[in-house]
């Protein structure tokens, strides 16, 4: 089965100029752990409840630190046309539990977590 096939399509996405408050915000109204940050619909990196825990609160950053300043910009992604299979074997091999789906364009056209497999 192909990824584009079994991803959520209906991410929701951040900005790198919005705050750590904006994302945690938008983290609880969607009940995820994880939210992609874009550049319009490209994808410029990934941030985490635990990002938020561990770059930001553990280091006294306040509520209203950019996004960019704590997310993860070196994403792990694979493509709407892989093969679940695949995708989930490099999965466990780097030990994430969700990946942001791209086009070949690299626009952001989903996510793919564990459950989804």
């Amino acid at each position: 089965m192909k990824v584009s096939r079994a991803m959520t399509r209906n991410v929701r996405m951040i900005r790198p100029d919005d705050t750590i408050c904006d994302a945690a915000k938008l983290m609880a109204e969607c009940d995820c752990g994880a939210l992609p940050v874009t550049d319009g619909e490209r994808l410029i990196g990934m941030i985490t409840d635990r990002d938020l825990a561990l770059r930001a609160v553990a280091h006294n950053m306040g509520p209203r630190t950019k996004v960019s300043d704590v997310m993860t910009p070196n994403v792990k992604y694979c493509f709407d046309d892989q093969d679940t299979e695949e995708v989930a074997e490099n999965m466990a091999e780097i030990q994430i539990r969700r990946l942001p789906v791209v086009d070949h364009e690299k626009n952001l056209v989903g996510i793919l977590a564990l459950g989804d497999l």
